[in-house]
């Protein structure tokens, strides 16, 4: 068991530095070749955010243990806004802005919302997945051309995104960005001829990138491997270990950044990132999974854990759009309503635990 608990850790650890990595080493590339750094905050910094819960769930995907991955996104969710968001603002208040609320907060309720309709039939089929994976990219599309369009913060954001997904905007965007050499892309400012210096840097970049991905690879498979282990010798079920070892040990990066943003005043940043998270573990890493293999949905998942994450999602954006701000007493609320809901959840799987 303690060398099982060993492997585990050392799978975490591979796992988490093996996406710190990747983002790093990533961004200096696109950086390199003149990609903005607005563009590169979307997608490669979003995705690296959620890569641990990526990795892990596809791993999980593949060896058919549904439990795992449907505990890890909904639990890495919970975990984020309770728990993360929660420490935030104990540390200190955040403040916050009408952009989050109209625009990424709507939008990762509206996931959470979407995700319940379409497990209702106790599935995550292919094209449910496929849904998730176009709304991920109609996402990170519309950011982009809500940037260069300048949208007014009067702008209805939710609106105008679903507007945006129902007439395949995106789909036209990315068109024209294939058919203009994706030169709104790139940094006008940057020049994109290398010096020798660049590339052994270049070249440096590169090799990290191919370990850090190895080692989120490596990091993954014996992190869900050890997951199930536990979950079988403790007679528990996958979605329990889901949500507690597995959703909380790929969000530790997170809480760690979050605190050390929160003491130096950097909180919305946070909070943005967290936001930002949720919708993309729903879109993109529920979308690759399920696309992988359908992912079974259990009446519990459905009717009890799902419904929580809609509830304190509402619950965060509540405290968003209360004087704009999240304040102390906020983030102790968030704290206990997480202790309260683990609590619930290990009496509910497993009525030993906890007596």
């Amino acid at each position: 068991m303690i060398e099982n608990f060993i492997i585990f850790l050392v799978g975490l650890t591979l796992l988490v530095k093996g996406s710190d990595f990747f983002v790093e080493s990533s961004s200096s590339i696109a950086e390199k070749f003149g990609v903005s750094k607005f563009v590169i905050g979307l997608t490669i910094v979003s995705v690296g955010t959620s890569l641990p819960e990526l990795a892990s769930s596809t791993t999980a995907s593949l060896n058919q243990a549904n439990g795992i991955v449907i505990g890890n996104i909904l639990g890495s969710n919970i975990a984020n806004i309770c728990l993360i968001v929660g420490c935030a603002a104990l540390i200190s208040s955040i403040k916050t802005e009408t952009q989050m609320l109209k625009r990424d907060g709507y939008i990762m309720l509206f996931a959470a919302l979407l995700f319940f309709i379409l497990s209702l039939d106790n599935t995550i089929s292919r094209i449910d997945s496929l849904i998730f994976l176009l709304l991920y990219t109609a996402y990170i599309i519309f950011l982009i051309d809500e940037a260069r369009m300048h949208l007014s913060m009067k702008d209805s954001y939710f609106k105008e995104f679903i507007s945006y997904f129902v007439k395949f905007k995106y789909l036209q965007s990315l068109k024209e960005k294939v058919d203009n050499g994706f030169n709104n892309f790139t940094d006008k400012n940057t020049d994109n001829r290398l010096e020798l210096k660049d590339n052994y840097t270049l070249v440096k970049d590169i090799l990290i990138l191919v370990i850090s991905i190895g080692a989120v690879v490596i990091g993954a498979r014996y992190f869900i491997e050890e997951s199930i282990f536990f979950a079988q010798a403790l007679n528990v079920p996958d979605t329990l270990v889901g949500i507690s070892l597995v959703a909380v040990g790929t969000s530790l990066p997170e809480l760690m950044v979050t605190i050390s943003s929160a003491k130096k005043g950097y909180g919305h940043i946070a909070l943005g990132n967290v936001i930002g998270s949720n919708i993309t573990n729903i879109f993109l890493v529920f979308g690759v999974s399920g696309l992988l293999l359908p992912l079974d949905i259990t009446q519990t998942d459905i009717f009890f854990i799902t419904p929580f994450v809609i509830f304190v999602s509402l619950l965060l954006l509540l405290f968003i759009w209360t004087h704009w701000e999240l304040k102390r007493l906020e983030g102790i609320i968030l704290l206990i309503i997480y202790g309260i809901f683990m609590y619930v959840l290990f009496n509910f799987y497993n009525p030993v635990v906890g007596v």
